[in-house]
């Protein structure tokens, strides 16, 4: 797991105070980490288009932009009248070199975005929007300076953002990259040294984490003496759509479970590996409910929920009040984002609406993990936020793939089979989410034609 912050400003003053480093310096490195990346990646005299803006996202472009000059064929475009005071003294540095600056953004191989930062606390005008547009427009090889331009500290984007292949961000990797919405523009995220190793710079606590792959620990059978009661009883609880509970009781069978039950009170035919019974099994290890629940007896849910037993709650279930019975239990929660508005309401903590959610992703889920510190809660979106009493995980492998009918049932069956096993429930919601994301990500044929039991297939071969 890689540390994650909001903001990092205190963490340079750190520097600045503790360790004697000036912004200046601190600013020559995170020049030196982009010079490495293009000199690493591009043959010389390739064209390079640096874009500034008024700040110290602009100080950094004018840095790399004297960092390359005449290994390069630098261009440097700088609209606006610089403002911060290591913007002017670096173009200052820039013109004693005698590089030009140019008057428009003009074609180029690699296009440097250093207008804004995370210093951007306001709408772009339409100006600024245009030159954005005609950025995004150019053929070249795109990188953004620390977080692309119109991204804000929340990671919002209020109009226009420019569209990166990479970012190169400064110092560590800030929650702002990982948004929803800022998927589709930051590229890929690399973090710049500013001086010292991030393991000394990142030493302000946090609460935030990314996790990687390496974090995912496949529930492998390491020992030889053993049988299927060793591994858990799964019940799945089957609702009026049958559907929904049968590829989550496939998902777990195939991630471990020793057991996996479907109760119903239909008769279904079922793979030969799923048991039915109208019943809880007394050996229930854990319990899935939700997913195609649809007019459950309600009787029998609000039995089943008050079993002393482990459990994964999702999609109907967070528009029963029912579920408030449960909050204050060991539980792993699984809600997209309109089923997260409704179990805000229910809990009387925020009436909003799904624009205000997607927009605050990281404040709900923090408010909603400290409010009940027992519950692990899993959002789904394009990054999945898995949170328990503060503490908050990203998990950025998620495919647009995924987005089709049964794939969050396929999740669930995953999460209830670790929490079966008995896997903690923090644990068996990252892992299984993990699992979730990197099988769909391996699979090879076009990704609208990803089904549900294809992930299946791919969780079978991490």
């Amino acid at each position: 797991m890689l540390k994650v912050y909001e903001e990092v400003n205190t963490l340079d003053k750190r520097c600045y105070d503790k360790f004697f480093l000036s912004e200046d310096l601190l600013m020559e490195q995170a020049a030196s980490s982009m010079y490495s990346y293009i000199n690493k990646k591009f043959k010389k005299n390739k064209t390079i288009l640096i874009v500034c803006g008024t700040g110290n996202n602009a100080a950094d472009g004018l840095a790399l932009a004297r960092m390359l000059y005449t290994k390069y064929d630098v261009k440097l475009y700088i609209p606006y009248e610089l403002k911060s005071s290591m913007a002017i003294l670096q173009e200052k540095r820039v013109k004693a070199l005698g590089l030009k600056i140019v008057s428009y953004a003009s074609s180029c191989d690699i296009l440097v975005d250093c207008l804004f930062g995370t210093g951007l606390n306001k709408p772009l005008d339409d100006t600024r929007k245009t030159l954005i547009d005609k950025l995004n427009r150019l053929k070249a090889f795109k990188i953004a300076c620390d977080i692309p331009s119109g991204i804000n500290i929340k990671g919002q984007i209020k109009s226009k953002a420019f569209i990166a292949d990479i970012t190169i961000t400064m110092g560590a990797l800030k929650s702002s990259l990982y948004s929803d919405a800022a998927k589709d523009y930051v590229g890929k995220v690399i973090v710049s040294n500013l001086g010292i190793q991030r393991e000394m710079y990142e030493i302000e606590d946090n609460n935030i984490f990314l996790l990687e792959k390496k974090d995912m620990k496949l529930p492998f059978r390491k020992k030889n003496n053993t049988h299927k009661g060793l591994f858990g009883h799964l019940s799945v609880i089957v609702g009026e759509k049958e559907g929904a509970g049968i590829i989550a009781g496939n998902a777990a069978f195939s991630f471990g479970a020793g057991l996996v039950s479907v109760i119903t009170h239909k008769e279904l035919s079922l793979p030969n590996h799923l048991m039915q019974s109208h019943k809880l099994p007394l050996n229930t290890t854990a319990i899935v409910l939700g997913m195609g629940l649809g007019n459950f007896e309600r009787n029998e849910i609000k039995n089943i929920l008050s079993k002393k037993v482990k459990k994964i709650i999702d999609a109907d279930m967070f528009y029963d009040e029912m579920i408030l019975n449960v909050l204050k239990d060991d539980v792993v929660l699984t809600p997209h984002p309109k089923e997260f508005v409704s179990l805000l309401k229910l809990t009387k903590m925020y009436d909003i609406n799904i624009n205000e959610l997607q927009e605050n992703r990281f404040k709900y889920i923090y408010e909603f993990s400290k409010a009940y510190p027992k519950v692990t809660i899993l959002l789904k979106g394009s990054n999945t936020l898995i949170s328990k009493d503060g503490k908050i995980l990203i998990n950025r492998f998620g495919t647009p793939a995924m987005s089709k009918g049964g794939s969050g049932d396929v999740l669930s069956g995953l999460i209830a089979s670790l929490l079966a096993q008995s896997y903690s429930s923090f644990e068996s919601a990252y892992i299984a989410s993990l699992a979730h994301a990197i099988a769909a990500s391996k699979y090879k044929k076009n990704n609208y034609s990803l089904s549900p039991q294809d992930i299946i297939d791919e969780v079978k071969k991490l």
